[in-house]
């Protein structure tokens, strides 16, 4: 079993301590890295001063993002659905003709 590494990452003027997997400190630094640009630009192009609204802007980005990917991917999927049926009819067409 790895060990647990500890690690600090700073958010919004703060900074959190947390212990992790080795694993997840890339994908975490990045998130955390995602979170102050976004941070940055909700601060500087609305002129919103407090954190929590700041970070609350953020997470609403974030997962509406995922919410869309979610989205689209299941409209990416009925249409792979009914290009197969379409093939699956024509396929069976042909074969029926016999």
């Amino acid at each position: 079993m790895a060990e647990k590494l500890k690690i600090k990452l700073s958010i919004a003027d703060r900074v959190y301590p947390l212990t992790i997997d080795p694993g997840q400190e890339e994908g975490l630094r990045k998130a955390a890295k995602n979170i102050e640009q976004l941070a940055r630009k909700f601060e500087q192009n609305y002129a919103v001063r407090d954190k929590q609204d700041v970070l609350a802007m953020c997470a609403l980005q974030f997962a509406s993002k995922i919410e869309q990917g979610g989205i689209d991917q299941k409209e990416d999927t009925r249409e792979v659905k009914l290009r197969l049926q379409a093939l699956d009819d024509l396929v069976n067409s042909k074969l029926s003709i016999k």
